[in-house]
């Protein structure tokens, strides 16, 4: 065990390098940072310095190398656009975002699970089919149309819901919170419901498959003719071993939620991170800009890193195998 942990750490060390590399190069070659800060009239005297002042007058490998130090301290610079830390502007959206994904995380489990399990235990009826037509619009349909239909619906249409921002929320330290005012679950409804609608009909799709497949299985069988009870069959034996994939798969769209909701919080005008990456876009603002791509990255690497774990942890398939080719 200790072993593979050490594997996936320095793989996630290389991609971490790899990633700060990318974001390196925005400062090299988008833009000149000098010239933002400055303007085009600053004097030549001027331009050197601060050209000193930053470091760029330096070589490229201690240029990176004093890069990576500032973004393991998690310090990127000033936006260009603000003209504040881009740390204390990340700690002000990322509770937004995370609790934008977290909500949705929630929904596409919460009802993607039952709802594949349904399909495949009543696979053929009109129920299942049913469920598997809606699914077939939640992973064709984009996004940002999805967002636009709810807020027309249930904003314009029936004025239940709020159509923007994230309402009234709570400042617990640094960190603000919305779920802890009603003004602000409101706001937080339709943009979560827009952001799973797509991870709750891959989730139930991925589900309803591995379902199926795991009450073809031989073991199965071997339940059923013991005399089993159909739910110990369904629940305790199918239900856990298709979980086994699906875990890997749902860890890994849990990455994308926040790195994804960029087009969610661009419809509904939601202050996180992701609305903060396309105005960074929009004005060049390279320091937030890689910023966003480190955090991003490294949110992915620490998600993958407690899968493989807890796959290595729950599938006793992998552990037999590791110990047969230790010996």
């Amino acid at each position: 065990m200790l072993a593979f942990i050490l594997r996936r750490l320095a793989q996630a060390l290389v991609v971490m390098l790899t990633v700060a590399f990318i974001a390196f190069m925005l400062f090299q070659y988008v833009g000149d940072p000098v010239t933002n800060l400055l303007g085009q009239d600053a004097t030549p005297q001027q331009r050197a310095q601060l050209r000193a002042d930053l470091g760029l007058d330096q070589p490229f490998p201690l240029q990176f190398a004093r890069f990576v130090g500032n973004a393991v301290q998690g310090e990127f610079g000033l936006s260009l656009r603000q003209g504040r830390k881009v740390s204390a502007l990340i700690v002000e959206r990322l509770p937004a975002t995370l609790e934008l994904s977290l909500a949705a995380a929630l929904i596409a489990l919460g009802f993607g699970i039952p709802m594949g399990v349904y399909a495949a235990l009543k696979r053929g009826s009109v129920a299942s089919q049913a469920l598997m037509t809606l699914s077939l619009f939640g992973v064709s349909l984009p996004t940002f149309l999805i967002g636009i239909l709810l807020i027309l619906l249930f904003a314009v249409t029936l004025k239940w819901l709020p159509s923007f921002g994230r309402g009234d929320v709570v400042a617990l330290g640094e960190w603000t919170s919305g779920v802890l005012t009603v003004d602000g679950l409101k706001h937080l409804i339709l943009p979560s419901i827009t952001l799973a609608l797509f991870q709750l009909a891959l989730i139930m799709r991925l589900v309803r498959s591995e379902m199926l497949e795991v009450l073809r299985s031989d073991y199965i069988r071997f339940a059923r003719a013991r005399g089993l009870p159909d739910r110990l069959v369904y629940f305790g034996h199918a239900l856990k071993n298709t979980l086994v994939p699906v875990m890997t798969i749902t860890g890994l769209q849990l990455g994308s939620l926040i790195a994804f909701a960029i087009i969610t919080e661009q419809v509904f005008q939601w202050p996180g991170m992701g609305l903060l990456f396309i105005q960074a876009v929009t004005f060049a603002d390279i320091p937030v800009m890689a910023a966003y791509l480190c955090l991003i990255s490294l949110i992915f690497v620490i998600i993958n890193l407690v899968v493989d774990m807890l796959y290595f942890a729950v599938d006793p398939r992998l552990r037999i195998e590791r110990a047969a080719g230790a010996h």
